[in-house]
């Protein structure tokens, strides 16, 4: 701990005139794991189990899904290394493809793309926390949590960077309680784990496949501390150290969870269910084991908020630093927030909390960012190609086996959300479009005064 406060506490001079404190590997972990672990793992088995009756299978379902999100992170690595700049996919499709592709993706991402999972998950911190609190109103609490983190993030670098640590490292030291309790449980249910003969029908099947793209959205934000690439330090080593260690932890407790899970409770109480983390506590603690959950839960939900209110609204700064007309959202703080973005993403996600409409606009986007992470590693083999000899501090590993995996199972996942779900995912299309529209826009109409004021030759 004190190692890593040294180096929070340790200063760059970056962005202009503003001295900027850089975010330390064990911070930047912090960010990735906080991000990833949200709701998702504690409320998927409950349909997997209902189509695959193999511990062994699901339990291969999850590492699956990590071992892709590796192969995601593999990539980011190589072009935030070449690429040192916050703001992710941004970014990196500015770089390699056009501008008009990276404002598309930014577009996305600083109106709805972190401000819907910031109210989602508000949302659901308030409706467990009615189960420690049962007083206050769900909402009240959703509000004061996203609320309560703003003003964290408004602080500066270095006091978001102790809180994210202190809140990640207490959220982990909950589910490691958890998955010890679980392990020590007196009566575990008869799950198999060993592989059989019969599990390679699991693995082929279509539910399976379904249950992957689930999966993979339980293990979304893999990619989250290259929002940040220019707060961190010595970003070339501490970048593809911290997607790859917070990848592979959350992957971890992903399989921990899941196995004690089904030791704790029978398939026939899990199957259809959305609490399965309750229905296993209840089994593990008795019945005070629902309200350990929800604490367990409400308290890992806190950090999460966090990570996506700090690096969410780093895409609106340096788009800021690049567009006059969002200049005001590149302005920082003393303490190097950009305070205008993260009072606009507060703005937004405040919003949609009290017209309930981010489920909605999350189903949306969810194509829209399934697409801008498959044009983002896309870009890698475009950029392998057509500019060899740029500097690559860090080279993907596998390349090209890895991204080629990547770029497989997240078309996949693009595949099915327009085969299930056609209309957000068309709505997700033309969310992805305005953003070209509006990139068209703004900059025809300074070449067309341009023209306007030169006259003939």
């Amino acid at each position: 701990m004190a190692a890593a406060e040294a180096d929070d506490h340790s200063w760059a001079s970056r962005s202009g005139s503003v001295a900027i404190p850089s975010v330390s590997l064990p911070v930047a972990i912090a960010i990735v794991i906080a991000d990833m672990i949200g709701v998702g793992v504690f409320t998927s088995l409950g349909f997997q189990v209902k189509d695959l009756r193999s511990g062994f299978a699901i339990l291969l379902l999850w590492t699956v899904g990590g071992l892709v999100s590796i192969c995601g992170a593999l990539s980011y690595a190589e072009l935030g290394t070449m690429f040192p700049r916050s703001s992710g996919e941004y970014n990196f499709l500015t770089r390699a493809f056009h501008p008009a592709v990276g404002f598309m993706a930014g577009w996305v991402s600083s109106t709805v793309g972190f401000a819907a999972p910031v109210a989602l998950a508000a949302m659901a911190f308030g409706e467990y926390g009615r189960a420690v609190l049962p007083g206050v109103p769900p909402m009240a609490l959703a509000v004061g949590a996203v609320w309560g983190v703003a003003v964290v993030q408004l602080g500066g670098i270095r006091q978001s960077s102790r809180f994210q640590l202190l809140s990640t490292v207490l959220k982990l030291g909950l589910i490691v309680a958890f998955l010890v309790a679980g392990a020590s449980i007196a009566d575990p249910q008869p799950v198999r784990f060993a592989p059989a003969a019969t599990d390679i029908g699991y693995a082929t099947s279509a539910p399976f496949a379904t249950g992957l793209v689930f999966v993979m959205y339980a293990f979304s934000g893999w990619n989250a501390a290259t929002y940040i690439i220019g707060e961190l330090h010595a970003p070339e080593r501490t970048l593809p150290r911290a997607l790859l260690v917070g990848t592979l932890i959350v992957l971890v407790l992903y399989v921990a969870l899941n196995a004690v899970f089904l030791r704790a409770a029978p398939p026939s109480e899990l199957a259809g269910q959305l609490q399965v983390a309750s229905i296993a506590g209840a089994h593990i603690f008795g019945e005070t084991g629902g309200r350990f959950v929800a604490a367990m839960i409400c308290i890992g939900l806190v950090p999460s908020i966090a990570a996506m209110m700090w690096i969410g609204p780093r895409v609106l700064m340096t788009m800021g630093e690049d567009i006059p007309a969002l200049a005001v959202f590149a302005r920082r703080s003393r303490n190097g927030a950009p305070v205008y973005a993260v009072l606009f993403q507060l703005a937004v996600a405040t919003l949609m909390l009290f017209t309930e409409s981010f489920e909605a606009v999350l189903d949306v986007v969810q194509f829209s960012l399934l697409s801008c992470s498959f044009l983002t590693v896309l870009g890698l083999f475009r950029l392998r190609v057509v500019q060899p000899d740029l500097p690559r501090p860090y080279r993907a590993w596998g390349y090209p086996v890895t991204p080629l995996i990547f770029l497989s199972v997240t078309g996949f996942m693009m595949y099915y959300l327009v085969a299930a779900r056609p209309w957000q995912a068309g709505l997700g299309a033309v969310a992805m479009m305005s953003g070209l529209l509006i990139y068209w826009f703004a900059h025809a109409r300074p070449r067309a005064a341009l023209s306007a004021t030169s006259g003939p030759d």
